[in-house]
């Protein structure tokens, strides 16, 4: 589960906690009414010291179950501001996302009975706006910030956008985790709002006191631990310990009809043969995705009851390289490899059952390429294997071939270092595969790999790698999608609404590409300046700068696509029926909202 881990959070790198027995859904089978729904959350292990809190990244909170969002994201390849209705039953905006109205279920109420409030939202803002980012952040320049929130009535609140306007913003509104406000609020001081407003409206000493109390605030709201848990979500958690979370219904969710499992145990892991173990033996009534070799698979699929779903999921692994160390500052010598590495093959070897060899390389999963693109996608180069062509760009790039072994011009050997985490074990056998096929062409490679992915990473920004393993393409906004190619990694530095490029080697600018390329009948274009801009341009203009921008991924080849990850879930239908279908677009949400969504029914004898 360390390859979810990267896909979801991209920087977050589990810690193993150990699991003791526990018994899985045949004693659920024997329970009365619906059931003991087991399953596992693919986001987290479980950490039974750690409290009922979503601000923690440990909390006993679980999406979905009894962690409620105001909407829940649907898997649309090309539009992030489609959701589902959580706690919010509808919203309304303007065209331009300036203002946005929320209004609750209106039968929405905590597992103590008391209603949910668009208090409960505001304090839920506040309380969002100690952790800063995406609609919270303190800075007024900063693209997509909320900068004002009024309550209208007990059930209706509306939120306004800052003048830096961002496409994003009604996504990541909608995104907001809300706690109730007789439990958190006594974590916003007197005065908090009057603070907020200081540190959003103005500049100098006064704002950026403002702006500390606010951040200050951020460790105590981390740390907070209320005594029970109070849920707005169709569960409420009854014990917890390090081998799983027990979750039982809540009587007073909105909509507890549609609600079968009487309860929900989460069971906690220590890595993927854990997840494997569960599966084969038909403990899990559903698992998301899981990397697992195809001789696993086969055991799973062989479980009695067990389902494999399949699904989009917008991420795509790449192939990456330093541009500021030779010889990878050549386009050509960045092509060559291209047309030497077999991406099926690579495909087949690491990733057979989570990922579909890449068609080429756009920096976006070929999905949601085809829907950006429609017949632009056809016209990229596909860069299918060809020794010749390989041959041809080495040689227009000064290499020299001696004794069958490329070199470097001047003659100094060719050695081709790929860097990968240790604990990737797709990314390693990937890697593996390149190195082999690499050298059956005569360039000397070998794999290098980093004990963990937080050294990984932390060795990736300080560029001390030539070519490296990075996740790419990851939607649905096209502002993220090639945020991953043109941000921060490759130079372009976003500050209190400003766009700057910084030199390679500093600020994490490992990829070290040029500030302004070439791109042909485009003309010359800042990538970073065109990515920028997609997070508030309209729909028109948006789909032309992913236009130029992947045609400009595929000419200059910042990273090789390898593969685009498929989203496969597990399920067991011995206890539980009505699992969502292939690609269907809840398939990247939790049981918990599936079950919001009217499915997950009691299998019938």
């Amino acid at each position: 589960m360390k390859r979810l881990a990267a896909i979801v959070a991209l920087a977050t790198t589990f810690a193993a906690t150990t699991a003791c027995g526990t018994t899985g859904t045949t004693e659920a089978a024997q329970t009365a009414g619906g059931g003991v729904y087991t399953t596992i959350d693919g986001s987290k292990q479980i950490n039974a010291s750690a409290p009922i809190n979503p601000f923690n990244p440990v909390g006993s909170v679980f999406a979905g179950y009894n962690g409620m969002a105001l909407a829940w994201p649907k898997n649309d390849p090309v539009d992030p501001n489609r959701f589902y209705p959580g706690l919010a039953a509808d919203w309304t905006t303007t065209p331009d996302q300036s203002e946005v109205v929320i209004h609750l279920q209106p039968d929405a109420k905590w597992s103590d009975g008391k209603p949910v409030t668009s208090e409960d939202v505001r304090v839920s803002i506040g309380l969002a706006y100690t952790q800063g980012g995406t609609a919270y952040a303190l800075d007024p320049r900063a693209a997509g910030a909320a900068a004002d929130i009024q309550i209208v009535d007990a059930k209706t609140i509306e939120i306004t956008q800052g003048a830096n306007r961002s496409g994003m913003f009604l996504s990541n509104l909608l995104s907001t985790v809300v706690v109730p406000a007789h439990v958190f609020g006594g974590l916003l001081p007197d005065g908090f709002w009057q603070t907020l407003k200081v540190a959003q409206d103005g500049e100098g000493p006064a704002a950026e006191k403002a702006k500390a109390e606010i951040t200050g605030l951020a460790e105590k709201v981390i740390a907070f631990s209320p005594g029970r848990d109070v849920s707005a979500g169709p569960f409420v958690l009854e014990r917890v310990n390090p081998g799983a979370a027990l979750l039982k219904r809540n009587p007073y969710f909105y909509d507890s009809g549609a609600i079968v499992p009487d309860k929900v145990k989460v069971l906690n892991y220590t890595g993927n043969e854990q997840i494997w173990n569960y599966l084969i033996a038909g403990k899990l009534d559903n698992a998301p995705f899981t990397s697992v070799p195809s001789a696993v698979m086969e055991r799973i699929r062989a479980a009695g009851g067990s389902k494999v779903i399949k699904g989009y999921s917008p991420v795509a692994t790449s192939l990456a390289f330093n541009q500021s160390h030779k010889p990878y500052d050549n386009v050509h010598v960045r092509r060559a490899l291209a047309y030497l590495i077999d991406r099926a093959q690579v495909t087949k070897i690491a990733s057979p059952e989570g990922g579909t060899p890449a068609v080429t390389t756009s920096g976006i999963h070929a999905k949601a390429a085809r829907a950006w693109l429609d017949d632009g996608f056809d016209r990229l180069d596909p860069y299918r294997v060809d020794a010749a062509k390989a041959e041809a760009e080495l040689r227009a790039a000064g290499m020299t071939k001696r004794d069958g072994r490329w070199a470097l011009p001047g003659g100094k050997p060719w050695k081709v270092r790929i860097h990968v985490p240790a604990s990737f074990s797709d990314w390693v056998a990937a890697a593996k595969s390149i190195s082999s096929q690499l050298g059956d062409h005569g360039v000397d490679a070998t794999v290098v790999t980093a004990a963990d992915y937080t050294l990984y990473l932390g060795e990736l920004a300080d560029g001390k790698y030539d070519v490296a393993f990075w996740l790419i393409g990851l939607g649905p906004s096209p502002y993220n999608i090639f945020q991953r190619l043109y941000g921060q990694a490759n130079g372009w530095q976003m500050f209190g609404g400003r766009l700057s490029h910084v030199p390679p080697g500093t600020q994490g600018n490992w990829m070290g590409g040029p500030e302004t390329v070439d791109a042909g009948a485009d003309g010359t274009v800042n990538p970073g300046e065109l990515t920028s801009e997609l997070s508030y341009t309209g729909p028109e203009e948006r789909k032309r700068i992913v236009g130029v921008l992947a045609r400009l991924t595929n000419e200059q080849l910042p990273v090789i696509q390898l593969w685009d990850y498929v989203n496969t879930q597990f399920a067991n239908t011995s206890r539980y029926t009505a699992f969502p279908p292939d690609d269907h677009d809840a398939l990247r949400l939790s049981s918990g909202v599936w079950m919001q969504l009217g499915m997950i029914k009691k299998r019938q004898a």
